[in-house]
């Protein structure tokens, strides 16, 4: 299980592991109960955890980034406990750890979460970020490409059943 199979369900507490997805939905494991289930995409929106931005006073930051600003600098500022915290000691522990963060539109409810999200990570052991993951595609692109562009063998040409050509003949006799 890595980062970015986490993703967030709208309706549902807590945080998810992707199992497998379909168009009708996906099957999902609970990180906080390990509980395994069948999710409908008709009732609930699928959000990875990589693709999540946080506001702040100048350009959006990955989510990414401020849990890595709260491991960062939880030695010298714990980590408040979400559930029991009001608003004000929450807000100032943002401002101790990132200070970007846009208070105006980065409500309460969003802080809540993104301290249950990041103990829920810390005692799963998936704080383990990715340093450049754009410039890990980027070297992967041209070795997929060529790897896509390459032929293929002769042999599994030869496996496929033409179809087409049996019935041209069946036409023209």
């Amino acid at each position: 299980m890595a980062y970015k199979d986490i993703v967030s369900i709208s309706g549902l507490p807590g945080l998810y592991e992707m199992v497998s997805s379909k168009a009708e939905g996906g099957i999902v494991r609970s990180l906080e109960d390990h509980t395994t289930r069948f999710v409908s995409a008709r009732q609930h929106r699928f959000t990875p955890l990589e693709t999540i931005e946080v506001f702040t006073t100048g350009a959006n930051v990955p989510l990414q980034e401020v849990f890595q600003a709260m491991q960062a600098k939880e030695e010298k500022h714990p980590v408040p406990d979400g559930s029991k915290a009001d608003e004000k000691t929450l807000r100032n522990y943002f401002d101790q750890v990132f200070p970007e963060l846009d208070d105006d539109r980065v409500y309460f409810s969003d802080l809540k979460k993104m301290v249950r999200w990041y103990m829920l990570l810390k005692t799963h052991g998936l704080l383990v970020f990715d340093e450049q993951p754009a410039q890990e595609a980027s070297s992967a692109g041209p070795e997929a490409s060529e790897t896509a562009k390459a032929p293929l063998p002769a042999q599994e040409e030869e496996k496929t059943p033409r179809k087409t050509t049996r019935s041209r003949k069946k036409k023209e006799s």
